[in-house]
């Protein structure tokens, strides 16, 4: 066994120890395994919301993706646009989750909407886009401890590891399992990816100046958006789409009605562009690998930060960085598994059987955990895509779910149910539908401009989604009213 993957087993040992410690004291009830009891303050929050941001997609993909793509993938990690909207939305949420006693993102919808069908189509989106989430940490776990460990785990034996490992702790702790395996994990992850993003240009350049000039020199059209394709226009409208999906993700609202106030949720979002300078270490990385580490094609890019660690530090370094990444894959999986396994059971095990106590539910999610795992585990290993590419699918499908929330936020919601209903299921539909087929607007619109070509699919069906969202709601509204007025005539008749 050498140095490297002792290290990686020490820090897995950690994260179960401080998973199972969570618990102590407290009655393990719906709400507190879910949501935390919404005892979470700002600090606990800032690692929370920070575990999910800071992911194998930054880990992994942001390095591979600027490797890959050079500048169109970099400044696309780099998205604070983030921040923007969780300190407007995410307060107003958080107030009616804690009035109303919403604990998973189907409950909002549901209460926000007065339907259980809705709810439950929420639930089934949320529970479909979120396995390609899982696939990616998954993935991007095995990658890591593989390489890490100069192979003496594969990448499937790591991945069984490692999910056996946060099923463990996730099904006695839930949500304060999460919030407390997140501290060191981000510790460990701005040490080592700072580290690395400062020397591997210093080492192997002389510096981050002369890292851009030598990359110019070899490949200048890494350098600059190019005319089509990943164009200015593709990262202005992605970076918004992902904006727009990301606290949509069940997990990431789970964390955020975990929070102990509203304020603290507003002062995460003006403190959190702060730490994502964070992902321009990464960046670095997969900068300073284009020249050092040639020919790596496909998802083999997403080993590019690797490829480096390996030929620059000793195996026991090499290890404290494949434990960060491994926990950077472990932490928001065990979030996603918490969420999820709350869904299908509050959200779709409830509704068939609404008799069913909160002590019963709080059972059948923490047996659920496994379950799903299992289901992941199967997808993972029969999946090809690479790290970046089943991000962008994730959130494609995610975003969809936009809408119908952002207009019950208004004094005055313009959607109706079956409004919300028609827009996600025409989003839903579209988004598959282009998935499997691999169409784009290019594809699709061969004589628009290359602008408009250029535009990210997943963005353009959102404004397709609201469009058939307020045109249903406004039929349907008038339908109502109608119905309300001949009630009205006929009693006033009798």
């Amino acid at each position: 066994m050498n140095a490297a993957l002792l290290v990686i087993l020490f820090f897995l040992v950690l994260c179960i120890w401080l998973g199972l410690q969570a618990r102590k004291g407290k009655e393990m009830t719906m709400e507190q395994w879910s949501v935390g009891g919404r005892g979470f303050g700002s600090v606990l929050m800032f690692f929370l919301l920070a575990g999910e941001m800071f992911t194998t997609y930054t880990f992994l993909g942001a390095s591979g993706g600027t490797y890959r793509s050079g500048i169109p993938a970099a400044l696309y990690a780099f998205n604070c646009f983030y921040f923007v909207i969780a300190y407007w939305l995410l307060p107003p949420i958080w107030k009616y989750a804690k009035k109303n006693n919403v604990i998973s993102q189907s409950d909002l919808y549901e209460k926000k909407y007065n339907s259980q069908a809705l709810g439950i189509l929420v639930a089934i989106i949320s529970v479909i886009a979120i396995i390609p989430y899982l696939v990616m940490q998954l993935k991007g776990l095995g990658i890591i401890v593989s390489q890490a460990s100069y192979g003496s785990i594969s990448p499937n034996m790591a991945i069984v590891v490692g999910v056996i490992a946060i099923t463990i702790y996730v099904s006695a702790s839930g949500m304060h399992g999460a919030a407390w395996t997140a501290i060191i994990k981000d510790i460990l992850i701005l040490a080592v990816v700072v580290f690395m993003g400062i020397y591997f240009p210093l080492h192997y350049y002389g510096g981050v100046q002369p890292m851009f000039e030598a990359i110019n020199e070899a490949k200048n059209e890494f350098l600059i958006f190019p005319e089509q394709g990943l164009s200015i226009s593709w990262f202005v409208s992605a970076t918004i789409m992902t904006a727009l999906a990301f606290y949509m993700f069940p997990h990431m609202l789970a964390g955020v009605f975990s929070a102990k106030s509203a304020k603290s949720l507003r002062l995460n979002a003006g403190v959190m562009p702060i730490y994502q300078i964070i992902i321009v270490f990464s960046l670095l990385i997969g900068f300073s690998a284009i020249i050092q580490v040639p020919d790596l094609n496909g998802a083999d890019a997403d080993l590019a930060l690797f490829k480096m660690a390996k030929m620059s530090f000793d195996p026991w370094f090499v290890g404290v960085i494949g434990a960060a990444g491994a926990m950077a894959a472990l932490i928001p999986s065990s979030l996603v598994l918490t969420a999820t396994a709350t869904i299908l059971s509050k959200n779709i095990y409830k509704v068939w059987k609404p008799n069913t106590t909160d002590q019963q539910l709080t059972k059948l999610s923490r047996m659920l955990v496994p379950v799903i795992a299992l289901v992941t585990l199967y997808f993972t290993f029969n999946g090809g895509d690479s790290i970046f590419t089943l991000y962008l699918m994730s959130y494609s499908f995610m975003v969809q779910l936009f809408p119908a929330l952002f207009f019950s936020l208004w004094k005055r919601n313009p959607a109706t149910v079956q409004g919300a209903f028609a827009g996600m299921i025409a989003g839903i539909i579209i988004v598959f539908y282009s998935t499997v087929t691999e169409t784009s607007l290019a594809t699709l619109f061969p004589s628009l401009p290359q602008e408009i070509k250029d535009i990210d699919l997943g963005l353009a069906v959102i404004i397709i989604n609201i469009v058939v969202t307020l045109g249903v709601s406004a039929v349907t509204r008038k339908s109502v009213n109608r119905v309300e007025e001949e009630a009205d005539i006929s009693h006033i008749a009798r």
